[in-house]
């Protein structure tokens, strides 16, 4: 990662509402759809309380799925799509060949039964469609800052521990590497046509340890459904300052998360 590229221009917005550790990685991830032109209709697969898709896209997106009925309650305040429906991927309420994209921002790997997922976007994307997603990979569990740290320290066995803690923190149910994403993929009849990974090891330390340094938010969260209580400059100066040289929507062959464009055969 180049020290000189400039950080993300979602950056401020996104730690204004958010937790800085999602803020950060969020940011990134909303640079790379620029390249992207969202064709009609457009589905957004988990697409949560659609704060992200509210400030990332110029429009309202036309369709967004989701189980968590609590999360659709929250997106109908940020009017990112025209529809929300509940829904879990595996059964989507939609027409075969209705879509003409699908994106699906950090969702994937917390779907255990991935492949049934996979077909089902199939299904509903209409020939020659795009399929946007990203996923953490399978360098995610290595590249963790306390587990290196313990390694580091001969103490193995309680790095694998954190590991496993840390990933069950972040419900983290699958990291692929791009050939098994490929395999399957294909089965679900898509065609990878690139990929690239980005969020290097020390932007992914800098998200772990946000995790606890958090606590503030997910405390104010309970208290008043709201992740950040003063979202003005002069709160959020220093965390901005802290986190901006990790905040760079580039490609990076060491990237701990990796960027999918598949298109329906």
């Amino acid at each position: 990662m180049s020290s000189e590229a400039a950080p993300s221009r979602f950056l401020r917005p996104m730690l204004g509402s958010l937790p800085y550790f999602r803020a950060l990685l969020r940011a990134v991830e909303a640079e790379f759809y620029d390249e992207f032109e969202l064709a009609a209709p457009t589905l957004d697969l988990g697409c949560g309380d659609g704060q992200f898709a509210s400030q990332v896209f110029e429009r309202p997106l036309d369709a967004g799925i989701d189980p968590a009925l609590a999360s659709l309650r929250e997106a109908r305040g940020y009017s990112a799509s025209r529809l929300l429906a509940q829904s879990v991927g595996a059964r989507l309420p939609f027409p075969a060949g209705h879509f003409r994209l699908a994106l699906s921002n950090s969702v994937l790997e917390h779907i255990p039964d991935l492949q049934p997922v996979l077909n089902e976007v199939g299904r509903v994307l209409a020939p020659g469609s795009l399929f946007l997603f990203c996923v953490p990979n399978h360098r995610w569990p290595q590249s963790l800052w306390l587990a290196g740290w313990l390694r580091r320290l001969g103490l193995r066995r309680l790095a694998a521990a954190y590991t496993r803690l840390f990933t069950r923190i972040s419900r983290h149910a699958n990291m692929l590497s791009p050939e098994e994403w490929r395999k399957r993929l294909d089965t679900a009849g898509f065609a990878l046509e690139r990929h690239w990974h980005y969020f290097p090891p020390a932007a992914l330390g800098a998200l772990e340890r946000g995790h606890y340094w958090g606590l503030p938010s997910w405390v104010a969260r309970v208290l008043t459904g709201r992740w950040i209580l003063a979202p003005a400059l002069w709160n959020l100066a220093l965390t901005e300052a802290a986190v901006r040289k990790h905040a760079v929507a580039q490609p990076d062959e060491r990237g701990t998360y990796t960027w999918y464009v598949a298109r329906r055969k």
